[in-house]
């Protein structure tokens, strides 16, 4: 994630002891965010409605976009609704592309520009 210029975060339902532990447990390096009033399940609203007792939120990953907007959607309640690390992998390449306007450094466009810093660069340094 940290080569592709890419981030993650977990939410989780649990109180912030629970959450850290937890987090602390599994080695994540990432921020985890708790919300144990489960705020987010209400705003989006993916209240898992056959646990009224526990009351879990049904797990999605999302994949934004610069400016927080929403690529791509995961429902991952079960094993084959998550997404897979090769689909992560695509969808984040997919988004890099669309807005790195470097991510081909072939172009034309690109080549006569990195032409041009390095002749002024060398112009520079002479």
């Amino acid at each position: 994630m940290e080569v592709g210029y890419c981030r993650l975060v977990t939410i989780s339902t649990d109180n912030i002891t629970e959450t850290n532990e937890y987090r602390s447990g599994v080695g994540a390096h990432w921020p985890f965010l708790s919300d144990p009033g489960r705020k987010i399940q209400k705003d989006l609203d993916i209240a898992e409605y056959t646990d009224p007792l526990h009351n879990p939120m049904i797990p999605h990953t999302i994949v934004l976009e610069p400016g927080l907007v929403v690529y791509k959607i995961y429902m991952g309640y079960w094993f084959f609704g998550r997404p897979t690390t090769a689909e992560l992998r695509q969808d984040l390449r997919a988004v890099l592309k669309r807005c790195r306007p470097d991510w081909d450094i072939t172009t034309p466009e690109l080549k006569r520009r990195y032409q041009f810093y390095f002749a002024t660069e060398r112009g520079r340094a002479g």
